[in-house]
């Protein structure tokens, strides 16, 4: 599942838009061949050791399916183990993700990078550990919520790829407003750090019959977000 030579070579990037301190939108960041590489990566993932899966949260099942790797999110913890689905060990995270993650953050902020991106201490800059990809159908959604399961607060890297949706990022304090709502797109880039790393957001809609022909969706959104856990 590496190929490294796919992401060794950074994009070029067009567009950057500050959301807000913190939080970078950098449309059209991947290019159709990337997208079409993350889509078919899922599909592998999504067969197993830990198949595609729906979370459970406080009794209430997703409407997301997800993937893990390198470590296992459930609510509120990660583990090494699928411990709510078949206890089996989720696969690493692969070199050219890691990579991928890395000059997602020196494009969004650039020369800001070791102030605001990386965790104390550590090498080579910024790190991810573990992704989640998540898989919205139609009408999958994804309340207002904070990432905070992580021990570091280094900034989640997103990529969209598919079908566009309705992004709503907040602030810190409330899921309510006010809150920012913005349209991601296949090949969207979207960083959140610093003041912004625990913003609640969510993705209220999903807009069907809008993914590029060539990304390797016909239908639905794929979403991987990288994280730093400090685990």
């Amino acid at each position: 599942m590496d190929q490294p030579r796919l992401f060794e070579t950074p994009p070029a990037v067009r567009q950057v838009r500050e959301v807000a301190p913190g939080a970078v939108h950098l449309p059209g960041y991947l290019s159709l061949e990337q997208q079409r590489h993350l889509v078919d990566a899922f599909r592998q993932w999504a067969s197993g050791p830990v198949p595609a899966h729906r979370t459970k949260v406080r009794g209430h099942e997703m409407s997301v399916r997800t993937v893990c790797l390198g470590w296992h999110w459930s609510p509120y913890r990660y583990t090494r183990e699928a411990i709510d689905v078949n206890g089996a060990v989720v696969p690493p995270m692969p070199e050219w993700l890691v990579r991928a993650g890395r000059d997602a953050v020196q494009a969004a902020y650039g020369s800001n990078t070791d102030a605001e991106a990386c965790p104390a201490g550590e090498e080579g800059g910024y790190t991810p550990d573990t992704a989640l990809l998540n898989y919205y159908d139609a009408t999958a959604r994804m309340g207002m919520h904070q990432d905070k399961d992580e021990r570091s607060l280094a900034p989640i890297v997103s990529f969209s790829v598919g079908d566009a949706c309705l992004f709503r990022f907040g602030n810190t304090e409330t899921r309510i407003r006010p809150y920012v709502d913005l349209r991601l797109e296949s090949g969207d880039l979207f960083v959140f750090g610093g003041e912004s790393r625990l913003a609640y957001h969510g993705v209220p809609k999903i807009y069907p019959s809008t993914a590029p022909e060539g990304c390797g969706l016909a239908e639905g959104r794929l979403n991987y977000t990288l994280r730093h856990t400090g685990l």
